[in-house]
């Protein structure tokens, strides 16, 4: 099993273009909305568990009746809810408003939400052999007291089972952004895999950021492979012996919501699979089985990017992708 932890959220996909009338959605009086399950490691968890790795979900859920939707639909996936903690706390909401290129654009409510409520005493005391990997990720490294627990979580795990970080940056829920690279810097000495988005280092680091050189401290303060996602020009990973390039994948794109959390959820997947998520696995692998990962998790990124939300891929539609 892969414990994810972090925040699951509503996506409310709220209609902004114009319906069957031919009249903006505005002008019938209100804007029709669609409630979806998500949060990109809710996402991480549902497509972990679709992929055949096994995984659990760490963080608070609310009782509310959002909170419970989350919670049945993380259990009707097949994902463990032992270790989740059930809060009194509304359930954090994402406002998603989809352009005509088909990127989502983000409106949050996350203040004082029940992601947030679990504490360093919340943990469990100890976690099971069974637990192979840990993923840590998005707005909740910085929510407080969660972001404090999680960091203490991956301090007391790193190097017992592998750890791998996804910041899935947000800059509209990142108050202080030199509060953030302290946490994340912090994170990077205990993970094995970081993963992020081309969009993510420029959000985090400037339009000039030297992906390279970033890679490079990253690897130097012990991350065993560094992987960056490009959208549609594919995926980069940067590992002690160079770095690897893949290309993305032609598709009819509907929307990119979830398109990151599948590619992590299938580069986990697939490492889990052949034996490889292991910290010293993972410092041996050659260029050749890299690229072969990266491409498996390409080509789930672009399975989801043809269905509408936050759909990730179980494993027989990747095997017939990639086939």
């Amino acid at each position: 099993m892969i414990l994810v932890c972090g925040e699951a959220l509503i996506d409310l996909f709220v209609e902004t273009g114009f319906a069957e009338t031919g009249r903006p959605a505005s002008e019938r009086g209100g804007l029709p909305a669609l409630a979806v399950a998500g949060g990109s490691p809710f996402n991480l968890a549902v497509g972990l568990s679709r992929l055949g790795a096994g995984s659990g979900f760490l963080g608070g859920l609310s009782g509310d009746a959002f909170g419970r939707m989350l919670a049945d639909r993380l259990a009707a996936e097949g994902v463990d809810l032992a270790y989740a903690r059930t809060s009194a706390r509304p359930t954090p909401l994402a406002i998603v408003a989809t352009g005509p290129d088909g990127h989502p654009a983000y409106t949050f409510h996350a203040e004082s939400c029940a992601h947030a409520d679990l504490g360093v005493g919340d943990l469990p005391a100890s976690l099971p052999d069974a637990v192979r990997g840990i993923a840590l990720g998005s707005v909740s490294l910085v929510a407080e007291p969660v972001g404090t627990a999680y960091a203490a979580l991956a301090a007391r795990e790193a190097r017992r089972r592998v750890i791998s970080l996804d910041p899935n940056l947000r800059l509209g829920l990142i108050p202080d952004l030199g509060r953030w690279h302290a946490r994340f810097d912090g994170l990077v000495a205990c993970a094995d895999i970081v993963k992020l988005s081309d969009e993510d280092l420029r959000a985090a680091y400037g339009a000039g950021a030297g992906e390279a050189a970033l890679a490079a401290r990253w690897l130097s303060a012990g991350a065993a492979l560094v992987v960056v996602t490009a959208g549609p020009d594919g995926a980069r990973a940067h590992h002690a012996g160079g770095t690897v390039a893949v290309p993305g994948r032609a598709v009819a794109v509907i929307d990119t919501v979830g398109a990151g959390d599948s590619f992590h959820a299938a580069l986990l997947a697939r490492l889990d699979r052949d034996g490889r998520l292991a910290r010293e696995t993972l410092l041996r692998l050659d260029a050749e089985a890299i690229g072969d990962v990266l491409s498996e998790a390409v080509a789930a990124a672009s399975l989801t990017c043809t269905r509408r939300g936050a759909d990730l891929p179980t494993r027989d539609a990747l095997r017939s992708a990639l086939r």
